[in-house]
Formats: C-alpha cells, sequence, structure tokens
C-alpha cells in the first residue's frame, strides 16, 4: 500500500488512510511486545514464588511494579489507538457530509 492510499477494510466501506493502519500497526506491535514481556515477567514471579526463597521473594516486589507499570503502558496505547481511531472516523464522516465527489461511503445492500 502506497502512503496517501486507502483501505476499505472494516465491513462497512468505510475508507481508511494507510498512515492510520500504519500507526495502528506500530501501536499493536507496542502492545504485543509489552505483552510478550509480561508473559516473562509473570513466569519469574511464579517461579520465585514457589521457591520460597527470601531474595526471589523480596525480587518479585520489582517484577510487579515493572509488570503493573507494563499494563498502565497497554492501557495507555489502547487508549491512543481509540482515540486516534475516533478521531479518523469523525474525519472520514465530516468528508462524506460535505457531499465532496469520491468522498461518499460505499454501504452494503
Amino acid at each position: 500500500m502506497m502512503e496517501g492510499d486507502s483501505f476499505s477494510g472494516l465491513g462497512n466501506g468505510t475508507q481508511v488512510d494507510s498512515k492510520v493502519l500504519q500507526t495502528f500497526q506500530k501501536s499493536f506491535l507496542q502492545v504485543q511486545r509489552i505483552l510478550d514481556q509480561n508473559r516473562l515477567l509473570i513466569n519469574e514471579i511464579n517461579q520465585n514464588h514457589e521457591s520460597k526463597i527470601p531474595d526471589n521473594l523480596s525480587r518479585n516486589v520489582g517484577l510487579i511494579r515493572e509488570l503493573n507499570n507494563n499494563i498502565r503502558r497497554v492501557v495507555d496505547l489502547y487508549a491512543d489507538l481509540s482515540l486516534s481511531f475516533t478521531r479518523s472516523m469523525e474525519a472520514s464522516s465530516e468528508g462524506d457530509s460535505e457531499g465532496k465527489p469520491g468522498n461518499k461511503r460505499n454501504r452494503p445492500g
């Protein structure tokens, strides 16, 4: 897809700019990396807990903080994605309502 191209991938014929799709893809990749890291953190936390070794248990405090911070980052990324999506849909809708030729949505029949 070239920059400035549109994509009708929302099932309702709405045109989505490729820049918006690139932003979504970048954010989803970031989320996936954080979730992968969280899986590793959770595994380590569980191993430390099962070991019942005092040093490992105290290490869990920092690991749990890191896990909580990662969860906050994921929530923030999803909030940003939601806002970006809403803005792109509003911009698309405004273009449609102005009656500009070529900007009409194709609704499935």
